[in-house]
């Protein structure tokens, strides 16, 4: 190691240790649960769910939990290696012999990016030749893979080198009070970004077409003046130019908020079922779940930036990440630490966020049960885990932990719950 240790090394080696077991814990709860349920299809999927489309989701998870813990025991091993391993004391004294000021800061951070990204990268090949190509999933060629590369890496030095440039600047230049000028710049870049995503940045990685199924327009349409919802068009993405699996989602501000269907979506749900989907998606605006992300987002940004301020001058904070020359302690350093750490010490804290998107895809699929029909839904829905191998069995623990969205079956049965015929038959929702 390329320093001795504090009281800060013990905590955020304490922290990242808890942080390990209890992912390897949760990962080996999520294989046994699944594992064990591997060998009948739930009974209330029972006659819709085919007994081998089950086991397929069942192994499919299995396999992308046990990467999970691969690419876990790498991601501790490269932050230890910045760290603790003296990477970032080597990239400082390689980058400040040849730049200074905000230039410096930039190659330091865009170097532990590439490092970080070169790493990643066999992984993220795996994942996709390998695991998804193995179940089916992968359409992707690898000249496809290396073009979408290309792309994230100039549009990254496109934009995210002036942004940083900005941030650097702010940083040295307004005083104490830096913190707030940074955040209030980050919120409008974002801002901004989210903006402009649809019609300048999605468009460089798919072909996006307007909706040219006329009866699925009306219909579409209609349910858009029941929700009172306003948006720039309707488009069908080419999704499967790179998976089969399916989705639909919201994208832009404003203006430009756009309704995206991916085309295999399209090509597997009929008609009412995409409508209904589509009104879960419309229930995540309607009952304000984007607004309030984002604000949850922008305010946990503001309060880590605060942190970061008070530690910026904290020999100490440096001292007990590895850093210990005196001329390595500048601003890009501080961020490159800190927001290496802040995963770890927040992991705990992944349940609450779990829990607060849970809540909300109750709430939208309660809105969608108002405004479509709750069974065409659970039929959507349905046809959906299937065809993504998503499991109808996870560990409670594992999913309360994690997941974004509830479980299969906790989902379905609030949803038929609120059907008028509450039943699953074979042929779907009745």
């Amino acid at each position: 190691m390329s320093a001795s240790l504090n009281s800060f090394s013990v905590a955020f080696l304490g922290a990242l240790l808890l942080m390990a077991i209890l992912r390897l814990w949760l990962g080996f709860r999520q294989i046994a649960h699944i594992r064990a349920h591997r060998a009948a299809v739930p009974e209330r999927f029972a006659g819709r769910v085919p007994l081998a489309a089950h086991q397929k989701a069942a192994d499919y998870c299995v396999v992308r939990v046990r990467f999970g813990r691969l690419a876990l025991v790498i991601e501790i091993a490269v932050l230890l290696a910045f760290t603790f391993g003296g990477g970032l004391e080597a990239l400082h004294a390689f980058w400040s012999a040849r730049l200074d000021g905000l230039w410096y800061g930039v190659a330091l951070i865009f170097s532990v990016m590439f490092l970080s990204g070169a790493v990643d990268l066999p992984m993220s090949l795996y994942a996709q030749f390998v695991i998804e190509q193995r179940f089916g999933f992968n359409r992707m060629t690898l000249r496809l893979f290396l073009l979408d590369l290309a792309k994230q890496v100039a549009l990254g030095l496109a934009i995210g080198a002036p942004a940083l440039l900005a941030v650097l600047w702010l940083m040295a230049r307004m005083g104490e009070a830096w913190w707030l000028y940074v955040w209030l710049f980050w919120c409008a870049f974002n801002l901004l970004v989210l903006f402009a995503y649809p019609a300048w940045i999605a468009p460089l990685f798919n072909t996006f077409a307007p909706l040219d199924d006329d009866a699925l327009k009306d219909r579409i349409e209609a349910l858009l003046a029941r929700c009172g919802f306003a948006s720039s068009g309707l488009f069908v993405m080419d999704g499967s130019r790179r998976s089969a699996h399916g989705n639909a989602y919201f994208t832009g501000l404003g203006r430009t908020k756009r309704i995206v269907f991916f085309d295999t979506l399209l090509g597997r749900l009929e008609a009412p079922e995409v409508e209904a989907v589509l009104a879960h998606e419309l229930g995540h605006f309607a009952r304000r779940h984007i607004a309030k992300r984002i604000a949850l987002i922008f305010a946990a940004t503001l309060f880590l930036l605060y942190i970061l301020a008070r530690l910026m001058d904290a020999g100490w904070f440096y001292a007990g990440l590895g850093v210990a020359s005196e001329s390595a302690r500048n601003t890009a350093m501080a961020l490159i630490l800190f927001f290496q750490i802040v995963p770890v010490f927040a992991f705990l804290a992944t349940p609450l966020a779990s829990l607060l998107s849970r809540r909300h895809e109750f709430e939208a699929d309660r809105y969608a049960a108002e405004h479509a029909s709750a069974a065409d839904l659970v039929q959507a829905l349905v046809k959906l885990y299937e065809d993504n191998a998503a499991t109808l069995t996870p560990d409670p623990l594992h999913s309360l932990f994690y997941d974004s969205h509830p479980p299969a079956a906790q989902r379905v049965s609030r949803l038929l719950s609120l059907s008028p015929s509450p039943s699953l038959s074979p042929s779907g929702p009745t």
